[in-house]
Parts: C-alpha cells; structure tokens; sequence
C-alpha cells in the first residue's frame, strides 16, 4: 500500500486503536498494521510528524466537529423551551455517539497531557456549556425560562444529559440500564419542571 492515504483514515483508525487499547499501549507500527500498511514503513510520517501529532489531529477533528454542532444550536430561533431542549438533548448525544472512539481516549488518556487536556476543556466550556448559558440567560430575561444562576442551572442540566454516554463510553452501561429514549424523555420532562416559570 503506498503512502497516499487520506490523512482522515490515520485519524479514525488511530481513533479506534486509542480507544480499545489505550494511547500508551497502541504503537505506530500498530497503526500502520491495521492500515494495511507494512510495519516500520514510515507511511505516518507522511501526514504526522509524530503519534502524539496524530493524537493531537485526534482531538482537532472532534473538538471541530463538535463546535460546529453547537454553532447550529447557538443560530436556531425554537418555538418553545421543549423544542430547544430536544434540539440540545439530541445534538449532544448524537456528537457523543459519534465521537465514542474519541470520548474514550480523552476520558482515560489525557491525564498524560495536560496542555491538550486544558485545551480540550475550554473548547467544551466555550461551545457547550457557554453556549447553553447563553441561551438560557436570553430565555430568562424574556421569562420564558425560571433560572435565577443561568450558569449553574446549565451546568446541572448538562452534567446530567452527558453523563449518559460518558458511563456508556466507558462501561458500555447507562445510568441504571435505562434505554437511552427513556433517559432522554425523563432529562426532558425534568428540565421542563425546572426551568418552566409558575403560572
């Protein structure tokens, strides 16, 4: 096999690979193997200068990835607040689905390095929970929303909508082994009850 592989396939096979053995434990020769390239054939270095480059590459496609799903819900105008949770609720799961490979590697393997762990937090901060506050802040100026600390009632709502695929990423268990369509109704139902202001 020659060198001319789309840099995208090194990326999600070393995405998978980081995943299901570990950054440490997952070599380039590893990488290039499930290729189909020869080991020691240097076709990484073409694109990487290194594995923690390509680790790096890793991190970038998922953190733009999800920067543009939570740019869509920054521009949408919802009818009402049950709308715009469905709308969060889905965009969130769907990129954490998505992204599981990825979410593994940075729930377990960042500890090793911590300036792209800080780099991976203020991304999430910037384009999740900043986003959300954000909005909540507007609906409750409006009084269309009742949260007296947009931040914490954000934070609260977020922490609880993600810790589903993070347990399942890595366990692969929900919250009680509850089917997801069910969690996701009942972080719904809930955050409704929280956030709707009193008659």
């Amino acid at each position: 096999m020659t060198g001319t592989m789309p840099r995208d396939r090194f990326v999600s096979t070393a995405a998978r690979l980081f995943a299901e053995r570990g950054y440490a434990a997952t070599s380039v020769a590893d990488i290039q193997t499930a290729l189909g390239m020869r080991p020691g054939s240097g076709a990484l270095y073409k694109h990487f200068s290194s594995k923690r480059a390509l680790l790096d590459e890793v991190v970038a496609v998922h953190l733009a990835t999800m920067r543009a799903g939570h740019a869509a819900f920054a521009d949408q105008v919802f009818d009402d607040i049950e709308m715009a949770l469905r709308f969060v609720a889905d965009a969130v799961w769907t990129s954490m689905h998505r992204d599981r490979d990825v979410l593994r590697v940075l729930l377990r393997d960042l500890d090793d390095f911590p300036d792209l762990k800080e780099r991976v937090w203020a991304e999430i901060r910037a384009n999740v929970y900043d986003v959300f506050t954000a909005w909540l802040t507007a609906q409750a100026e409006h009084g269309t929303v009742r949260a007296d600390d947009q931040g914490a009632t954000a934070a609260v709502l977020l922490a609880s909508l993600t810790y589903a695929p993070i347990l399942d990423a890595l366990i692969g268990h929900t919250p009680g082994d509850v089917e997801p369509e069910r969690f996701q109704e009942a972080w719904i139902r809930h955050a409704l009850a929280t956030l709707r202001p009193a008659n």
